[in-house]
């Protein structure tokens, strides 16, 4: 027991590594949210980064209702499921995709999804989850987007895949924020992933990924 005990005094100082690497070694097991003993999350740098934004989207594999009470915190949210995330009642949650109207002259809208290539017709990413194959004609990928979401729109989010993602193509944003605690297969396997902001203004559209290890942009777009 004293070789799985971890003693910390007030306002000592701790190496962020080091610490989540003793936990590991106790067999402490990352979750989105802590639920029982023997988990840990790490939430303090996705609240720090979130902070002062004006809405949050998840694009699924939240584990749990509790990760958007928590974001619910900083500011209003709206997510899609993952294919084992639970349900809730209300429209918090989405069941299959969504779009998001902004309230801006432009109109702009953001069309979200978990898996991008669902619902028929599919949108396929690459291997390595880094960059996604669309038709050669503008057209074409708006006709696809118009049967996925309903609507035409400006930018496009999903998930599962976890692995971040920024691309300009058609006229349209289309991202990936990969994920702050499952990141993908092209990060290490310990430690904090990604998240992705998006900045609206006017009809400019900034967006960033976030590297949550240094806090830096990885891309923008």
């Amino acid at each position: 027991l004293k070789n799985k005990t971890l003693s910390l005094k007030i306002n000592q100082e701790i190496n962020y590594n080091g610490l989540e690497n003793k936990l590991i070694g106790f067999g402490f097991e990352q979750k989105e949210f802590v639920e029982k003993p023997g988990q840990y999350s790490i939430r303090g740098q996705v609240f720090d980064v979130f902070n002062n934004v004006d809405l949050i989207l998840h694009c699924g594999d939240l584990e749990c209702i509790g990760v958007l009470d928590e974001l619910e915190k900083l500011a209003p949210v709206q997510g899609v499921r993952g294919y084992e995330d639970p349900m809730e009642p209300g429209d918090r949650l989405s069941d299959r995709t969504r779009v998001i109207h902004l309230q801006n002259a432009e109109n702009t809208s953001i069309g979200m999804v978990h898996d991008i290539q669902w619902p028929y017709p599919p949108i396929y990413t690459s291997p390595d989850g880094r960059s996604i194959i669309l038709p050669e004609e503008r057209e074409e990928t708006k006709t696809i987007l118009k049967k996925k979401f309903g609507y035409a729109v400006d930018v496009v989010l999903f998930g599962d895949t976890h692995e971040e993602l920024i691309i300009w193509e058609h006229g349209i944003l289309w991202m990936n924020p990969g994920s702050p605690t499952y990141p993908g297969k092209n990060h290490d396997s310990v430690g904090l992933g990604t998240v992705g902001i998006i900045n609206v203004d006017g009809p400019t559209i900034e967006a960033c990924i976030i590297d949550l290890k240094t806090h830096t942009g990885l891309d923008r777009g």
